[in-house]
């Protein structure tokens, strides 16, 4: 699974990199985004733009009840047909902006997280689906959940699964909504070990109120 990320990366940089427009008042960095927050994502139905919305999706059908528990991650394998996701898989794909994530290597007496990134820390996307959820007042505002597959090389040192990194030449592809459920799915694939690097991080990181630049240091040895 996927339950905490990094996004650090200055607004004029994802904006060149992605090719969309962030407003001011949107920017800002986290070093521990953590579920329920609202992240930066982009959404299939304004591809040109980059918007906060909150990490825990909720299906449409399932707007304004109580009893329907946000999930944070989709597995890839099986979004397409699960109830919970297919509508939105089929014609509400998302971007979810990131330059690094955390996993925890189960070790005796516990968890040593780490922080992965690409090699040259430059902001990628994970795959995502979102929808639109009402508060009380009747406002709306969008959700999201990042998709999850089988864990590549390097990753499976210290976790089985891994959230899908589209490949920059894939983004595109991914939120046309002319694309088929089938040609969406051939892209949700493990991202390169050769590409990636993992280091251990402080156990604070385990609170998501640990939120400074301290999180993403390394302690220890590289694992890559």
């Amino acid at each position: 699974m996927c339950g905490r990320y990094t996004m650090i990366t200055k607004a004029e940089a994802l904006e060149e990199r992605f090719h969309a427009q962030l407003a001011p008042e949107l920017a800002g960095s986290t070093y521990n985004a953590a579920p329920s927050q609202a992240q930066l994502a982009i959404l299939n139905d304004h591809p040109h733009a980059i918007v906060r919305a909150a990490w825990g999706f909720v299906p449409g059908w399932a707007d304004g009840r109580s009893d329907v528990k946000p999930l944070i991650n989709a597995r890839a394998e099986t979004a397409a047909t699960k109830p919970f996701f297919r509508t939105a898989f089929k014609s509400h794909r998302c971007l979810v902006l990131a330059d690094g994530f955390y996993e925890w290597r189960r070790v005796k007496g516990g968890k040593v997280p780490y922080r992965i990134a690409l090699k040259t820390e430059e902001p990628f996307a994970f795959a995502g689906l979102w929808s639109t959820i009402h508060d009380s007042n009747g406002q709306a505002h969008p959700t999201f959940a990042i998709l999850t597959t089988e864990a590549n090389a390097l990753v499976a040192q210290i976790h089985t699964r891994m959230p899908v990194i589209l490949r920059p030449e894939d983004e595109e592809r991914w939120l046309g909504k002319e694309v088929s459920v089938e040609a969406a799915q051939e892209l949700l694939v493990p991202f390169s070990a050769d590409l990636m690097t993992a280091y251990e991080v402080s156990a604070k990181v385990n609170s998501p109120t640990y939120n400074t630049p301290e999180a993403i240091r390394a302690i220890g040895h590289e694992s890559s």
